[in-house]
């Protein structure tokens, strides 16, 4: 069935092409008021002022579902570049230790964090696995997330690394969200590898990705590439072995120190390097000099207590910035992206706009969905958020507490979580 939405209000996000918006570019949003939008076969076929409406699609009374958005604005839905939304359980008595003083670094220490969550995805069954985290799916996509990337990095071994990514490619398969997969088996080092960590290594290198290219299993690889984790040469070596399968490189940076992860990420033209909450003239400068998309996660830094990544420097330099939910059991637990804009606005001082362009157009590059999401443009898929009754534009992000989503779209449907 096709799908007829009119009377809207304003339509954002009509920016022609699929180009990444860059400095200044981010403080703009094209929009059209008065609106209507026509989608068929799944994708956008046109859209435009109401008194541009065809007149076969004004009469049209059957064959075609129509919603009345008057009132409403419509905007192209989020996309969530960098998630770890595939875990069994929760870690909130690790979140009572950080109220209780402890550090991420003393918690992980202790056997927290990273590889608390790699013990219980090796105990997890897949179906189980796989239950819980279409679950969280269903809770993203009802908060209008249409595209999203989701990471493995809980498994640390070769099998429970298949394990989670077999279950992102059943989840690509049983649900109508964009998904990009990435394997992060260099998220942490095991405990059992310590004291050696080149054994660790040599297994990602030799074993774990050539399996992960032979399956098919993923697009891109990823490197927790910061202090108490993994070094620039590791990573060099890591990314290096990845691309020879044609995997992607992507990047966990200096969250925790001045890494140098942003600089080997720029070496080997990495998609995106994502956290970046310690960064500073070197890094903006590097980023300026290449295409990678430097991916900031307000989320995680709120919730861990971090500095805030310098976003108004990286957009006053030029650099087009991303936003993402991180979503995660131990520093994020939260996929809600209409959160992500406000924190974006409230921590990172960035303007409505600016926010509103990391979330969709240069959110869908840093994934690299931008020639199907990311914007409302025609021929692109039709993953789309109707508002409720809002007094403007700046509404969405200021009003951080509240549900303002009345529809969300998905492949031109309107969404409904099985059992609602």
């Amino acid at each position: 069935m096709a799908l007829l939405i009119k009377n809207i209000r304003e339509l954002f996000g009509t920016c022609k092409g699929q180009a990444v918006k860059r400095g200044r570019e981010m403080a703009v949003v094209d929009s059209v008021k008065g609106a209507f939008l026509f989608a068929e076969n799944d994708t956008i076929s046109s859209f435009g002022r109401m008194e541009d409406l065809p007149a076969e699609l004004a009469s049209a009374r059957t064959g075609i579902e129509i919603i009345d958005a008057s009132g409403s604005f419509v905007f192209p839905a989020f996309c969530d570049s960098h998630t770890h939304l595939v875990y069994s359980g929760s870690r909130e008595q690790e979140f009572v230790d950080k109220i209780r003083g402890l550090t991420y670094e003393e918690i992980a220490r202790r056997g927290g964090g990273i590889l608390n969550s790699a013990r219980r995805l090796h105990e997890a069954k897949e179906d189980e696995l796989y239950l819980e985290s279409i679950t969280r799916i269903h809770e993203i996509a009802g908060m209008g997330t249409a595209a999203v990337e989701i990471k493995s990095g809980y498994g640390l071994n070769t099998e429970d690394e298949l394990k989670m990514l077999r279950v992102i490619r059943r989840i690509r398969e049983n649900c109508p969200l964009e998904i990009r997969s990435t394997f992060l088996g260099a998220h942490a080092v095991p405990a059992e590898y310590r004291n050696d960590r080149d054994v660790y290594i040599n297994q990602i290198i030799n074993e774990m990705i050539p399996l992960v290219a032979s399956e098919g299993l993923a697009e891109y690889i990823d490197v927790f590439c910061d202090d108490g984790f993994f070094t620039v040469d590791e990573t060099d070596r890591i990314l290096a072995a990845g691309s020879k399968y044609g995997l992607i490189p992507k990047i966990h940076a200096n969250e925790i120190g001045f890494s140098g992860g942003v600089q080997v990420g720029v070496r080997h033209n990495a998609l995106s390097v994502d956290h970046l909450e310690r960064s500073g003239e070197e890094e903006i400068s590097v980023l300026s000099e290449s295409d990678t998309i430097p991916t900031l996660l307000p989320g995680s830094a709120l919730f861990l207590g971090l500095p805030n990544p310098p976003a108004r420097g990286m957009i006053e330099a030029g650099l087009p910035v991303a936003l993402a939910s991180d979503y995660n059991p131990g520093s994020s637990p939260s996929g809600n992206m209409k959160l992500i804009m406000s924190l974006g606005c409230i921590r990172l001082k960035m303007t409505p706009e600016e926010v509103f362009n990391a979330v969709t157009v240069n959110s869908a590059c840093a994934m690299g969905v931008q020639d199907s999401h990311g914007s409302v443009s025609e021929g692109k898929s039709a993953g789309l958020i109707i508002t409720k009754e809002i007094p403007s534009f700046g509404f969405f992000p200021y009003a951080f507490g509240s549900d303002l989503i009345d529809k969300v779209i998905l492949r031109g449907k309107v969404w409904k979580a099985a059992g609602a």
